[in-house]
């Protein structure tokens, strides 16, 4: 008698079609307040508009997307409030894990931090590559702190600071100030100080949040 033969894939297709959007929006070709025309978008992916429902579902839990009843979904507004709540919540969750990585991180640990910092150095004429550098540098420091719900908060909080993040980097000086407080983590992290850590993460989302205020 044959083994039956799996049907299901490495990535479920909502998933795939959630991933797509998901580039879109932090790409702004889905902008804030946009409407999400379900058929075309479905029409272009090739799918049904089961999936597709699916995956507006998914966007919607993670606060990238508003489902309106009887209009649709639309790419989610950040109001200010969302601004301040987003970046309260990342500063406490943030500066707590990078003070344990002050505490705990091996030679090892701290010589890869210090790589990417570096590397965030080199991208500071280079605006996307500096976004994406600078949240490599945010996600290993969790990665590091080893508390996975920790991690799965701030990863989706994230994505709703991506709604407004070109706001915030496009100030002038913006990138020039963001790099002087990551130094100011690194050298606490490199002494080994927890408090001064978590310090310093802490005034890089307050300023950060100040930055991305549209007053």
């Amino acid at each position: 008698m044959s083994a039956p033969v799996s049907t299901l894939t490495p990535r479920a297709l909502y998933e795939e079609v959630a991933e797509q959007l998901r580039q879109r929006i932090f790409r702004c070709e889905l902008e804030p307040g946009d409407w999400i025309d379900e058929l075309k978008i479905a029409e272009e992916f090739g799918i049904s508009r089961t999936p597709l429902r699916e995956a507006l579902k998914v966007l919607a839990t993670e606060g990238l997307v508003t489902m309106r009843l009887r209009r649709g979904a639309y790419v989610t507004v950040v109001s200010e409030q969302d601004l301040r709540d987003v970046y309260h919540l990342l500063g406490l969750l943030e500066s707590d894990a990078a003070g344990a990585v002050a505490a705990s991180a091996s030679a090892a640990e701290l010589q890869a931090l210090q790589a990417l910092h570096a590397e965030l150095e080199a991208a500071a004429g280079e605006r996307e590559r500096f976004f994406a550098v600078n949240e490599r540098f945010h996600m290993l420091l969790l990665e590091l702190a080893d508390n996975r719900w920790r991690s799965q908060m701030v990863a989706d909080l994230r994505k709703v600071m991506k709604l407004n993040r070109h706001n915030s980097l496009l100030k002038q000086g913006r990138i020039r100030d963001s790099l002087a407080e990551h130094r100011a983590i690194l050298a606490a992290l490199l002494a080994r100080d927890a408090q001064a850590t978590e310090r310093a993460m802490r005034a890089h989302f307050a300023r950060g949040l100040r930055a991305a205020s549209p007053n």
